[in-house]
């Protein structure tokens, strides 16, 4: 079992895999962003996955990185600093959160 920032209780995995299967569609994209809370922060932990950590991203290489989610990636980059998974700086965001797979 895992924990995700903001959100203390523990995520049950059928439950990520439930909420995932409700707000992702087959290719991976957000049908639709869920209100804030338990869920936006399921999937909000699971687009974080493709930032390496360590790694530094421009906004342009972010924008283009979040389009494969959600068009609205002004939208993306916010709900993901907001949540405490991405920082920024300067125009540069890197990840700050989040579960990552040893």
């Amino acid at each position: 079992m895992r924990t995700l920032a903001g959100v203390r209780e523990l995520i049950r995995p059928d439950e990520r895999d439930r909420v995932l299967r409700t707000f992702l569609g087959p290719a991976g994209r957000l049908r639709t962003m869920p209100r804030p809370g338990r869920k936006r922060q399921i999937v909000l932990e699971h687009i974080v996955t493709v930032f390496v950590p360590g790694e530094r991203y421009p906004e342009p290489k972010v924008n283009a990185i979040l389009r494969a989610f959600h068009d609205d990636v002004a939208a993306l980059r916010r709900y993901l600093v907001e949540a405490e998974l991405l920082e920024r700086a300067d125009g540069v965001y890197w990840r700050i959160g989040g579960v990552i797979d040893l």
